[in-house]
């Protein structure tokens, strides 16, 4: 199983990309020890103390949130992600490329879908609040928006390189 939509390249990385994804990395690693520590401290306190943090559930949730988000961007950029290829992997030559593209608008698709819907949550949980944190439920809704942004963009640079490759969209019709 691979990606239909990546293709490894030859040449290194652009700094831009890689501190991107240090960052990127970077927070999610920040993302997991926010929720490791506030889970144990959590659960010391109740073994311990008989009493707990109120927010840790509402900090772990949003956290793993974003973690998950974030993850997804990567796994996309890395090329990642679980893909089916048993049909598309013995085509060659033009219906190999068909389906590429194909597998591009259906991605394309599946995300102005989930952009339009997370900026739909968005405006809708910014009047809204956690009831233990007080944060605005926007700020989790945001996650999926960023990462559905971040994998569009993704995306067009997909695009953009096929086509730089000579994979022409209209040679297949």
């Amino acid at each position: 199983m691979t990606s239909a939509s990546s293709s490894p390249s030859s040449r290194p990385p652009h700094w831009a990309a890689t501190t991107l994804r240090r960052l990127a990395e970077a927070a999610m690693a920040l993302s997991l020890l926010g929720m490791v520590l506030a889970v144990f401290f959590n659960v010391v306190l109740r073994y311990f103390f008989n009493t707990g943090l109120a927010i840790s559930e509402e900090l772990s949730r949003l956290l793993f949130v974003w973690l998950v988000c974030i993850g997804a961007v990567l796994a996309m950029a890395e090329g990642k992600h679980l893909g089916f290829d048993m049909v598309t992997s013995r085509l060659r030559g033009r219906a190999a490329a068909a389906c590429r593209w194909l597998t591009r608008a259906l991605i394309a698709v599946a995300l102005y879908h989930l952009v339009t819907g997370s900026w739909q949550q968005v405006l809708a949980g910014m009047d809204s609040r956690s009831p233990v944190m007080n944060y605005p439920l926007a700020l989790a809704a945001a996650g999926t928006l960023v990462m559905g942004a971040c994998m569009a963009a993704l995306l067009a640079v997909d695009c953009a390189q096929a086509l730089r490759r000579g994979e022409a969209p209209e040679e297949q019709a």
